[in-house]
């Protein structure tokens, strides 16, 4: 029986199935459950109702993974040839920067793994059920297909549940469907096609019930339930490497190539010209530890570092390195709707009361605002008819509004809520109301009639006979009960239908819910409310339009996103017309136009012409998760770099997929946060727009950092493969070139991390993202001035070897030659120098900004002392002292890079690459 059981529940659409269908199928009683015999079965065939996931590779094989890369394979060769040398130290140092970024990489990939870990620990829990007629408490993981589960208030739904039952249940379903409100269920069949986020006769694993009650036959477990299904999505999600990883893995391969074929022709040059092999050993050895950046992996992660840093402090906290270069490439962001792009606060935004419109100000569940009619504030005293109309939204209500924590929030709906905040705008407090019109009975708000009720003492003194009934709801459900309306005196006039639904539509066309009021006079003898008091004869109060607003911040945002050639869209599982609605006043129009498609629309479109769909539609409603998925994928086929906004369940296989997956730490889910790159703390897309901006300093600062140290990288090796070549004395030797590489460099490269972004910064299109990581303006710059430092260290080798026969000397003389042109070169580079050269126009501010490149240039001048003047130096390194004039000569010699590098820069200003390395 179970196998049958087994069949069903893959072959069916719950959802449209009856009651008695569902109970066939599953072969179970919808009044007693199953029995325990018949549970044992079941479990033996469909297992735990749990999510596992796939089994990982051990943390020694993944520790190991981390060493897989081209720019460690660079170091780990550096590190072996120091060690052949007999050089521990130095082999120990390189190695330690290799470990490193081995351990800091698997930290962090240990991190990502648990997000199939956090997944199920969402959907585990207690379920109340039957089984053999009685009511049990059973761990979630014991569900089978077939069990009967009892829901209530409060409770986590344990499985996917067809309801059978439902009094006034209300479940959140926005991890799942990101709709923020809670959803109204109901236990009828509907349409095999009907979107997930609108099947409102299930529950789903994983959401809440937040009010009511109701009765439910499991039909999927663990693995077969939606979550289960996201997580099947997360395990199969490509694992894309981000652009500047793939850039480097690039360039350090070529580079690994590059440096072995020439080290080869060194060797096999130098036995031609008849030197032994030891001599040629050390030859090319020293050519390949020159051309090896072995301080490029620590610079790249220390400016990685320091744009982590920055984000954070505007609200968004990096996981992962590469993700901070990534989110500065992005060319398009997908962000959801709901408190990212809005406040997560309804707000009542118009009102049509006696025929008159009225617009309200202010935003969220703050009492801060104004009701306006033709641009002037409201006295409700003189507008009877709207303040029948609040008074009905205060009375008619079960929710309240309380400041904590400088903030204002609401316990209850958040439709009441922002009911009992349009009141207080005018003055009009559910307490006072309340004294003069106390609640004697009401019927809540029920799916089925889509009405509230409540009745109420008179409060005047005229009709202290009667009672009031005060009814809201929906616009259908009132408006046919209604034959009278107020004017805009407060008098009875004939209701005009057909201009309330005009007013409606209107609305409706602005993304506004619309709630319609209305009420009516009973006797004094009536003590209770029922459904037959309101069938007729209703006064119609008038309509209040509510919407979750933009973010003003967010606005800018978008504004500024779209300035800087980044393409944004709208990805929710609201409704199509709201979201329509909220691009439309946040500036999403593509030529006039807000394009939208729903989840049922992407189903129908062919694979081959998703992409073009996805590429130009610019809102996404009703999507389910493995459409966000798609969508994600459909944009990276055309060469996208994505980033993706999420804080559901739903959303973590496109957040993984994304390039950038930005979770929200507030409202987020963990799960969300597990499979995420980023976090932000504050749920704010205007703080997405700040990590942009940091972004693409940070890649600037890198940028700009190969442009300095590649170089002298570039110098070191054309000096020692011209020597061979040339049959000369090497100029320099390898402990020394690793000297420079690595303390040096860092010391030098470091201050670059720190500079502050260009006012341009955000004023640019996205780079290429198959733009090379060397374009061919910062190749060419790297060459010119690669081949000034050659100069520089042969000639000024050369010169002190002829003139005084010390070849210690020379070599000293010709390396702090090569780090007064490279401090030269480093001002010419930084904002600092940028400022020298503009007539010290701003230099106080520059100064001020350019610490960090002041503190290296010191750092480097003390260290560089020490490295000739030391004694101790002198032995390790084979250096000696310098005098007064053997200085002032290094730094007479040095000078010309002033002038080679302003004509470097001329150059590179007339290419539209340099831009990202040179902005001013």
């Amino acid at each position: 029986m179970a196998a049958s059981v087994t069949s069903q529940v893959q072959e069916h659409q719950w959802h449209n199935l009856l009651e008695r269908e569902i109970a066939r199928h599953l072969d179970t009683n919808l009044e007693t459950g199953l029995t325990a015999a018949e549970v044992t079965k079941r479990q033996e065939h469909f297992g735990a109702n749990e999510l596992k996931g796939k089994p990982g590779k051990s943390p020694f094989v993944r520790f190991l993974l981390q060493f897989h890369q081209p720019l460690l394979y660079i170091l780990l060769v550096a590190g072996a040839i120091k060690a052949l040398l007999g050089q521990w130290v130095n082999a120990g140092v390189i190695w330690g920067v290799t470990l490193i970024n081995a351990i800091i990489g698997f930290v962090q990939e240990s991190k990502a793994e648990s997000a199939i870990a956090a997944l199920a620990s969402s959907v585990e829990t207690n379920a109340t059920i039957l089984r053999n007629s009685e009511k049990v408490q059973v761990p979630s993981t014991e569900l089978v297909p077939g069990d009967i589960v009892l829901l209530a208030s409060g409770d986590k739904v344990p499985a996917d549940v067809r309801l059978i039952q439902a009094r006034n249940l209300q479940v959140n379903e926005s991890a799942l469907t990101g709709e923020s409100v809670a959803v109204e269920k109901d236990t009828q069949s509907l349409r095999p096609d009907t979107p997930l986020a609108e099947r409102t006769n299930m529950a789903y694993a994983g959401s809440f019930v937040t009010f009511g009650s109701g009765r439910g036959v499991v039909v999927a477990t663990g693995e077969a339930t939606e979550t289960g299904r996201i997580s099947q999505l997360m395990e199969q999600g490509t694992s894309l490497k981000t652009p500047l990883t793939r850039k480097f893995d690039k360039f350090s391969k070529t580079l690994l190539y590059v440096i072995l074929g020439i080290a080869a022709l060194v060797f096999a040059v130098g036995l031609g010209y008849g030197y032994s092999w030891a001599e040629m050993f050390e030859a090319a050895v020293a050519f390949a530890v020159s051309a090896i950046p072995e301080g490029l992996p620590a610079v790249v992660t220390v400016t990685l570092a320091i744009g982590v840093s920055r984000m954070a402090r505007r609200h968004a906290i990096v996981r992962k390195l590469p993700a901070v270069e990534t989110l500065g490439g992005a060319t398009v962001i997908c962000s959801d709707k709901t408190g990212t792009l809005t406040e997560n606060q309804m707000t009542v935004q118009a009102i049509y009361a006696g025929g008159k419109n009225f617009i309200v100000t202010g935003t969220g569940y703050s009492p801060i605002g104004q009701i306006l009619l033709d641009e002037n504030p409201v006295n409700w005293k003189n507008a009877p008819a709207l303040k029948e109309c609040l008074i009905a939204g205060l009375l008619c209500n079960d929710s309240h509004i309380e400041k904590k924590h400088d903030q204002w929030q609401v316990f209850g709906d958040p439709t009441e809520g922002a009911l009992v905040a349009v009141a207080s705008k005018v003055g009009l407090t559910r307490t006072d109301i309340e004294q003069k019109m106390p609640r004697l009975d009401a019927i809540p708000f029920e799916s089925e009639f889509q009405y509230m009720v409540t009745l109420h003492e008179s409060g005047s003194k005229e009709n202290s006979l009667l009672r009031t009934i005060y009814v809201k709801g929906s616009v259908e459900a009132i408006l046919n009960r209604c034959q009278q309306m107020l004017d805009s005196q407060g008098n009875l006039t004939p209701l005009e239908a057909e201009t309330v639904h005009q007013e409606v539509d209107t609305m409706a066309h602005q993304g506004l819910r619309v709630l319609a009021f209305a009420k009516k006079y009973v006797s004094e003898s009536h003590e209770r409310v029922e459904h037959t008091d309101i069938k007729q004869d209703l006064i119609f109060l008038g309509l209040q339009g509510m919407i979750d607003p933009p973010r003003t911040e967010a606005v800018r945002a978008v504004q500024a996103c779209q300035e800087a050639g980044i393409k944004v869209k709208m990805i929710t599982g609201d409704h199509a017309v709201t979201a329509a609605a909220i691009a439309s006043r946040m500036g999403f129009n593509k030529n006039g136009k807000v394009p939208a498609f729903t989840g049922s629309q992407l189903a129908q479109i062919e694979k081959h012409e998703l992409a073009t769909a996805v590429e130009d539609g610019v809102v996404f409603a009703r999507v389910a998760p493995e459409q966000k998925l798609r969508i994600v994928e459909a944009l990276q086929s055309k060469g996208e770099i994505v980033a993706m906004t999420g804080d559901g369940v739903n959303d973590a296989p496109a957040l993984r997929q994304a390039d950038i997956g930005i979770a929200m730490g507030g409202a987020g889910t963990e799960v969300a946060k597990e499979a995420s790159d980023m976090i932000l703390t504050d749920d704010n897309f205007a703080s997405i727009e700040a990590a942009v901006e940091e972004g693409r300093t940070v890649y600037q600062n890198l940028l700009k950092a190969i442009a300095f140290i590649l170089p002298v990288n570039g110098g070191e090796s054309m000096t020692i493969l011209i020597s061979v070549l040339l049959a000369r004395e090497l100029p320099i030797l390898s402990l020394q070139v690793l000297w420079l590489n690595m303390v040096n460099s860092i010391t030098m490269t470091v201050p670059l991390a720190f500079e502050p972004k260009s006012e341009e910064v955000m004023k640019q299109p996205p780079r290429n993202p198959n733009q090379s990581l060397l374009s061919k303006s910062l190749v060419r710059r790297i060459l010119i001035i690669s081949v000034f430092n050659w100069i520089l260290i042969f000639g000024v080798f050369e010169w002190i070897e002829q003139t005084t026969g010390n070849i210690d000397l020379a070599r000293t003389m010709a390396i702090q030659a090569l780090v007064v042109g490279r401090i030269f070169y480093l001002l010419s580079i930084s904002k600092l120098g940028v400022a020298i050269i503009n007539n010290l126009r701003g230099i106080r501010q520059k100064i001020e900004d350019a610490r960090a490149i002041i503190t290296g240039i010191i750092c480097t001048v003390v260290l560089q002392i020490i490295f000739s003047q030391w004694s101790l130096m002198n032995n390790l390194f084979y250096t000696t002292p310098l005098n007064l004039n053997q200085w002032l000569f290094c730094l007479l010699v040095g000078l010309p890079m002033i002038a080679v590098a302003a004509i470097v820069n001329r150059i590179a200003s007339l290419s539209i690459y340099a831009k990202n390395l040179h902005y001013r």
